[in-house]
């Protein structure tokens, strides 16, 4: 499969099931996720992006390091649960936008991909790259989050996270990567 996952993959998985990751409930994820944040230190951000931001769960965490915080997901489904999680937060907002094809119109200081790009094709990842590089500010971070194991996912285990770091090495620099037993996180910085 070279092609990215369509948005009808997508609703089909949350209509079977509001959370087909297990999100809410799995150990991994919840692990997966405090590191995530930990990963961000203490620093607080102007205007955040998570792309891929399904039910909301991780939304929530960053929430309170962001002035301000967007949460995309490809389709509408999962957004109705997110808003709802995330409704005593007046700064987070939520949108159905098709990433690459389409980006928001904001520049950020903080964008994160957690277990989103291996969905995308390589020529799709590359176009992330490009529209991350225009609308990351100065000093702005970017976190991947990647999950190792095999898929029959466009973009599986270390390619989706490599092909990103190389599309973007004219405007971000690694400053941290770890690995842990079933998933990766590289940190990037505005260079």
């Amino acid at each position: 499969m070279t092609d990215s996952r369509p948005p009808d993959h997508f609703q089909k998985l949350y209509r079977s099931n509001p959370d087909p990751w297990g999100f809410q409930t799995s150990p991994y994820e919840q692990e997966k996720y405090r590191n995530t944040v930990d990963a961000l230190g203490t620093r607080r951000f102007g205007s955040g992006l998570e792309v891929g931001c399904s039910i909301g769960i991780l939304t929530r965490m960053l929430a309170p390091a962001c002035d301000r915080l967007l949460g995309i997901d490809i389709v509408e489904e999962p957004l109705s649960d997110a808003r709802s999680r995330c409704a005593d937060q007046p700064h987070v907002r939520f949108a159905r936008i098709r990433v690459p094809a389409e980006w928001p119109a904001n520049r950020f200081d903080l964008i994160v991909f957690s277990e989103v790009l291996y969905f995308l094709s390589a020529a799709d990842i590359a176009l992330c790259g490009r529209h991350v590089s225009d609308t990351i500010l100065p000093g702005g971070l970017v976190l991947l989050v990647n999950w190792l194991g095999r898929t029959d996912d466009p973009s599986p285990a270390d390619a989706a996270p490599d092909s990103f770091i190389e599309a973007t090495k004219s405007h971000l620099r690694v400053v941290r990567q770890e690995r842990h037993a079933r998933y990766r996180l590289d940190l990037m910085a505005r260079v």
